[in-house]
């Protein structure tokens, strides 16, 4: 055994790592014995990336990432749901009234967590529903509060975590003020809860004070005022995905990132995965935006939600000593652990 230390999720604590049962590093919460000798760097759970869309990368390359969990914002529910069962070797336990288990082997001993909304709730004719890279099956358009209860309910027994609705006035219709409600109603109703693509004047305004308590993208559109901020911060959290953007919206969604984190506000990292030519791995150019949005050490850490690494099943990173750099990260292996 070796002395380590590692971040929870919140600070970094001391622990001790040694070889598991199956061969692979497996990290305990024990106060090392006087005298036990040091891993040479720190240890983090595999990082989190808040919004993704697997059917658009090679999702067997989570496998080989430092990711070790994703959740997918977007997708037909049926493939997403059996992409889940791949790289995790269970679907997602999304709370969802219908969620099922099932075992599988995935790609690599390490567990990848794979959570999803299932498919993109929108009105009709509504973003995406006429977007070719949006897959079939991952676009449900929804005219009364009747289809919304059936697309909620399918996508609660597909065994989504979330609910996704897309509000992108810039793009087509979207949802009435009541309908959104009714839809945040019906989410809460099966435990899950909503997170919104909010893009267009207002938007990310209007669908936080309708319920949504994630937007999918951090506000890009305008910036909004510090009383906007302020009120955002405490209903609601963003999922970044700042490095996605030309530099014109880049440069407002960094500004309000940079105000919302100043005000408490909770920020997910996330990098829109797909959209483009975006590694299925940690994204470099999305870790430096939060560098610049004011988001580092420790609170860049927090952004990045790294997965329990006292799970003996969780992706083990090693750090190299000292550092909270996510970037310097790599999986920690049994050669690592010898004295």
């Amino acid at each position: 055994m070796l002395a380590a230390t590692f971040f929870d999720g919140e600070r970094w604590r001391d622990g001790v790592v040694g070889l598991g049962a199956d061969g692979r590093p497996q990290l305990r919460d024990e106060a090392p014995s006087p005298g036990t000798p040091a891993l040479v760097g720190r240890i983090v759970g595999g990082f989190t990336d808040h919004h993704v869309h697997l059917q658009l990368v090679d999702h067997t390359l989570l496998a080989s990432s430092c990711l070790g969990r994703v959740v997918d914002l977007g997708g037909d529910p049926s493939t997403v749901a059996s992409i889940a069962v791949h790289n995790a070797g269970e679907l997602a336990d999304g709370g969802g009234a219908g969620a099922v288990s099932r075992t599988v082997g995935p790609d690599s001993p390490e567990l990848r967590t794979v959570r999803y909304a299932g498919a993109f709730l929108t009105s009709p004719g509504g973003y995406p529903s006429d977007r070719a890279w949006a897959p079939a099956g991952s676009v449900r358009e929804i005219a009364d509060p009747a289809g919304a209860a059936a697309a909620v309910a399918e996508m609660a027994a597909s065994g989504a975590s979330f609910i996704k609705v897309a509000s992108n006035s810039t793009a087509g219709p979207v949802f009435s003020d009541a309908l959104f409600r009714a839809i945040v109603e019906l989410a809460v109703a099966h435990g899950l809860s909503v997170v919104a693509h909010a893009e267009g004047t207002g938007e990310a305004q209007r669908v936080v004070r309708l319920g949504a308590t994630q937007l999918a993208h951090a506000p890009f559109t305008e910036r909004l005022d510090d009383e906007e901020i302020a009120e955002q911060a405490v209903r609601a959290s963003w999922i970044s995905t700042l490095a996605i953007h030309d530099p014109a919206a880049r440069a407002i969604a960094i500004d309000n990132v940079a105000r919302f984190h100043a005000a408490g506000g909770t920020v997910r990292y996330g990098t829109d995965m797909g959209n483009g030519p975006t590694p299925v791995d940690l994204n470099p150019d999305e870790v430096r935006a939060l560098r610049t949005a004011g988001l580092d050490d420790e609170p860049l850490l927090r952004a990045l939600a790294p997965v329990d690494p006292l799970d003996p099943r969780s992706l083990i990173l090693l750090l190299p000593p000292g550092s909270a750099d996510p970037l310097a990260a790599r999986p920690l292996t049994p050669a690592d652990l010898k004295v």
